[in-house]
């Protein structure tokens, strides 16, 4: 009889173990999705593994997902293949017309000296208004899509009055140096890399045509069921910001290998951006509305778009 206790009670004991480690187990299936360019905090967050530190305690992994540039980024968002990610001021306007279902849930100072048009070092073209009947590559939906726009509208041009030649950022530099493009819109590093390596020539940056902020997006979806995992991510973005800021040296050290560009090039890079993540104000989402507006008046949206729909809320 104690025989068969003892073997009730060893069997009791083991289904109790395999339980709990199957509790944890599936606590730990839990995955925040994060998208990431070859750019930006995330990259550090990622490299750093303090997301995962982070993260661990409340039962969540991180599967990251790189992504050439925010237009492909924002797809992902689109068919629920990331949770979290970043990008530039106008890949989210096109992912709102497009349906996705995002939210803002928070936004990095301006940077304008971080995009630019550039021309070859050669090239006759001196100022925006040369641009007139020429071919210009830059990557479709894309930050830099609105500082074209608007550096055209200050030269008094319109946008059906270039070529746009619509490519990523790898296929739009080797354009570039073939000369099969007569300049190139783009962000940092690829600008800072561009300007070392071929001595390309700036026509105009952001200031006073676009604040060229970095938002960090998730989706509604998942925002809605872990509120708490979005509020960590930003946290660590946060601890990130804090380490960043006035390193680059020590940032471009870190970034280098990774990214495959030198350090020397991303400490360029570097001393154009700026740190400081916080939810979006009433300004930030007025100039993002007006940057909607604008891509809606030249016919680029099917309809008019209201930002502040889709900004997290304070506490959700």
């Amino acid at each position: 009889m104690r025989s068969l206790e003892r073997l009730m009670m060893v069997a009791i004991l083991s289904i109790s173990v395999v339980a709990a480690s199957m509790g944890v187990s599936h606590a730990h299936d839990k995955v925040v999705r994060v998208g990431y360019q070859k750019y930006g905090n995330l990259i550090l967050l990622k490299g750093k593994g303090t997301l995962e530190r982070k993260l661990a305690p409340l039962g969540f992994k991180v599967e990251w997902k790189e992504f050439p540039s925010g237009p492909p980024l924002l797809e992902a968002l689109n068919v629920d293949a990331i949770d979290f990610g970043h990008a530039g001021e106008s890949p989210p306007i096109f992912g709102q017309a497009a349906g996705a279902q995002f939210l803002y849930v928070a936004h990095e100072p301006p940077a304008p000296k971080g995009e630019a048009i550039l021309v070859p070092k050669t090239s006759s073209i001196t100022q925006v208004a040369d641009l007139k009947g020429r071919k210009v590559a830059f990557n479709k939906g894309s930050n830099v899509h609105y500082l074209l726009v608007k550096a055209l509208e200050k030269a008094g041009l319109k946008y059906a009055d270039i070529e746009p030649v619509f490519l990523a950022p790898a296929d739009a530099r080797a354009a570039f140096e073939r000369g099969s493009v007569d300049a190139w819109v783009i962000w940092d590093p690829y600008q800072a890399s561009a300007e070392v390596a071929t001595g390309a020539r700036t026509l105009a940056d952001g200031t006073g045509l676009a604040l060229n902020h970095q938002f960090y997006l998730a989706s509604q979806k998942f925002t809605s069921a872990h509120p708490q995992i979005v509020d960590a991510v930003i946290d660590a973005l946060g601890d990130i910001d804090r380490w960043a800021d006035g390193k680059e040296a020590a940032v471009a050290e870190e970034l280098s290998a990774g990214i495959g560009i030198p350090a020397p090039v991303l400490e360029i890079a570097l001393k154009r951006q700026t740190y400081g993540i916080r939810p979006l104000d009433d300004k930030v989402v007025a100039s993002q509305q007006s940057i909607a507006d604008t891509f809606h008046a030249l016919g680029l949206l099917p309809k008019p778009l209201v930002v502040s729909s889709i900004v997290r809320k304070a506490g959700l």
